[in-house]
């Protein structure tokens, strides 16, 4: 059986975390808001590439339904380092249905730890939510 929400994250994994915010504030500091999401995107990558970060982007998710594996076109935005998942957004503001996505993707992923990352916000920690599992 797989850790608990309750479980505190890996040191690691927060170090990791800790660096994809920073990034966040990093691309969102020198490009805004208003911009289309791929466009954010594309800094953010760029941005975690530069701290040595390895990431993969635009990953195929498979669903397993009822042992059944279906290739459903669900893609994570970004997978940082094998262990925290990424999605950006550049919406008006993030609502429960972007939440329930990343919580479902961190299940199908069998991961705990998710970014929501809406860049269309005046400040950019307005538009970051950190999920657990």
């Amino acid at each position: 059986m797989g850790p608990k929400a309750y479980e505190p994250l890996p040191q690691e994994i927060e170090r990791v975390a800790t660096e994809i915010v920073q990034a966040a504030y990093e691309v969102h500091r020198h490009i805004g808001p208003g911009l289309l999401e791929s466009t954010y995107e594309l800094c953010l990558v760029h941005e975690l590439y530069t701290r040595g970060l390895q990431f993969e982007q635009q990953l195929a998710l498979p669903l397993v339904y009822k042992g059944v594996r279906l290739e459903a076109g669900l893609r994570l935005d970004i997978l940082v380092e094998k262990a925290v998942v990424v999605e950006v957004k550049a919406v008006e503001a993030l609502g429960p249905l972007h939440q329930a996505q990343l919580l479902s993707y961190l299940k199908l992923a069998n991961l705990r730890l998710g970014f929501l990352v809406n860049f269309n916000v005046p400040i950019i920690g307005q538009g970051i939510q950190r999920l657990i599992l």
